[in-house]
């Protein structure tokens, strides 16, 4: 057998399981590309929006502070909390859902939990959270020189913290658990020995949302 007629053979034998491995490499290959344009696809049609909050209105019927040691704040306050889901394909579920009212970026009322909620596309919901309750909360010292000196003022800057997990829904495909953080920062009108509805100064400004 000539040299030729080896490198022939191990040329045909060889043939077949090259061509085999480049088919399955091709098929693979084809795919994965359909797969990912799928999914990308998917994704732009059903990619969630964040959810929209804002604050439409308060009441103050407790507020205390204390300046002993340690310093406390005893407060009740309610706020209505108006929220949107802008999407038109995807139910969102919070699960889990806790609020409570900070000033100068610390709590003065404890964390309040809110019942799971179900927030169909494209619906408003508006909530009214108590929070406080009377109990009071020990705070910084400058915290109780702010809030006596803005309360003197009659224009108190607070911020509406929620904090939680939600989950998306699209047909019946529910999403993992995402966190979520909002922020709502407003300016109530709060004299000395006001009782109940106060009202909200300066322009309305929707909440910071972050997932």
């Amino acid at each position: 057998m000539t040299h030729n007629d080896k490198e022939f053979r191990c040329s045909h034998q060889q043939g077949p399981a090259s061509y085999a491995r480049r088919a399955v490499c091709t098929c693979l290959t084809v795919f994965l590309l359909l797969a990912g344009v799928t999914v990308l696809v998917l994704w732009l049609v059903y990619r969630p929006h964040k959810p929209r909050f804002a604050v439409a209105g308060a009441a103050i019927y407790n507020f205390n502070v204390s300046s002993s040691l340690p310093p406390q704040v005893c407060a009740t306050m309610q706020f209505t909390i108006v929220t949107r889901n802008p999407n038109r394909r995807v139910t969102i579920y919070y699960d889990r859902l806790a609020a409570f009212v900070a000033y100068r970026n610390q709590g003065i009322t404890p964390q309040v939990m809110l019942p799971p909620l179900v927030h169909g596309r494209r619906s408003t919901v508006a909530m009214s959270p108590v929070l406080g309750g009377g109990q009071a909360v020990p705070v910084a010292v400058e915290v109780v020189n702010g809030l006596a000196v803005d309360e003197a003022y009659g224009v108190v800057g607070l911020r509406v913290v929620l904090l939680g997990r939600l989950r998306w829904k699209t047909g019946v495909v529910k999403t993992g658990h995402y966190g979520i953080y909002v922020k709502c920062d407003v300016l109530v009108g709060l004299k000395k020995g006001v009782v109940g509805q106060v009202p909200l100064l300066g322009s309305p400004v929707g909440c910071k949302v972050d997932i």
